[in-house]
């Protein structure tokens, strides 16, 4: 590990200022302190922002939830708006890293967690994310846990947040705070495809801070729920993962929200699925149907080529047993 200052803030203008003269933010440290231990972050210094009164989850005017970023991730698992409003989003904590972790990590943290891939966190290996221009060595190598979806001859990184998927499926936004003042953007938006730059993979300004996740009001009653395929049960990053929201009124699904993990450069959408699904009634045929389309576009690698067939089956059986025709 490089050597580092550390200063500790407490309250936002401290930590804008700090993070403006080129401070990185931390707060569990979950990510972070592991890369710094693998030379692959070098900060000159770390800007603790655990005093910052983040950490609040309350509901929101027109009805939705708001989830400030220093709100810790089993905190958000545990809390009884959330639990009972969003389900997915307590399942998709719940089936993140360990027990000890989700103590520790914050919800801002968490989505702004770098990849898994082991040829981005071996400094010795290509890697455009990590080196710009340097090449990409799973493009070639290994790549049975990379991307299919999302990818670019740059990067086929996955993104490892399981939250993310959720708050992807559910169409949240993040609020943020920097030298300009306060603006939203919708998650969607936030991370980044790696493009022909993947070393850029949110969309933050110089020495801006998330102070909360917002997810909107959805109609009720609203099902949801979070599915994880791994390749083993006890902390594990996702083969593929499927976040499923269904509003059904009358016998008709009035809305769908659905967004897969594991399998793209970052938490992947599925509008194709959602379109097949808005309008029809619940059936075994019809999750079938709308599953199929959940690997659209997809371009697999020579050694996860599998991953494709995985998703379609990880969508239909979430969308069985949140439909309820399982």
């Amino acid at each position: 590990m490089h050597p580092f200052s550390y200063t500790r803030v407490f309250d936002t203008r401290e930590a804008l200022d700090a993070a403006h003269a080129g401070g990185r933010y931390i707060a569990g440290g979950t990510t972070l302190v592991d890369l710094m231990r693998e030379t692959v972050e070098r900060p000159e210094t770390l800007v603790d922002i655990t005093a910052l009164p983040l950490r609040d989850i309350t509901a929101t005017e027109r009805g939705g939830l708001r989830i400030g970023a220093l709100v810790r991730m089993s905190e958000a698992a545990a809390h009884p708006k959330v639990r009972t409003l969003y389900p997915v989003v307590s399942e998709a904590l719940e089936l993140s890293a360990s027990a000890q972790l989700r103590n520790m990590a914050t919800i801002g943290g968490n989505i702004m967690q770098r990849t898994r891939c082991t040829y981005f966190r071996d400094v010795s290996a290509d890697c455009n994310k990590r080196d710009p221009g340097s090449g990409c060595a799973a493009l070639h190598g290994v790549n049975r846990a990379h991307a299919i979806l999302g990818t670019s001859d740059a990067c086929v990184a996955t993104h490892p947040s399981d939250v993310a998927v959720a708050f992807a499926a559910l169409e949240a936004r993040v609020h943020l705070l920097g030298p300009d003042g306060e603006r939203q953007v919708p998650f969607a938006d936030f991370l980044l495809r790696p493009g022909s730059t993947p070393q850029r993979e949110q969309s933050l300004r110089r020495g801006e801070l998330i102070t909360a996740v917002e997810i909107p009001a959805l109609p009720r009653p609203l099902k949801s729920g979070y599915l994880k395929v791994r390749d083993r049960q006890s902390y594990e990053f996702a083969l593929t993962s499927a976040a499923v929201a269904l509003h059904v009124r009358g016998g008709v699904i009035r809305e769908a929200k659905a967004a897969a993990g594991g399998v793209g450069t970052v938490p992947w959408k599925l509008p194709a699925v959602e379109r097949h699904l808005v309008g029809e009634r619940p059936s075994k045929a019809l999750w079938a149907a709308a599953a199929a389309k959940a690997a659209d576009g997809a371009r697999p690698l020579q050694h996860n080529r599998f991953k494709v067939e995985l998703l379609k089956r990880t969508v239909e059986r979430q969308l069985r047993v949140v439909g309820g025709t399982k």
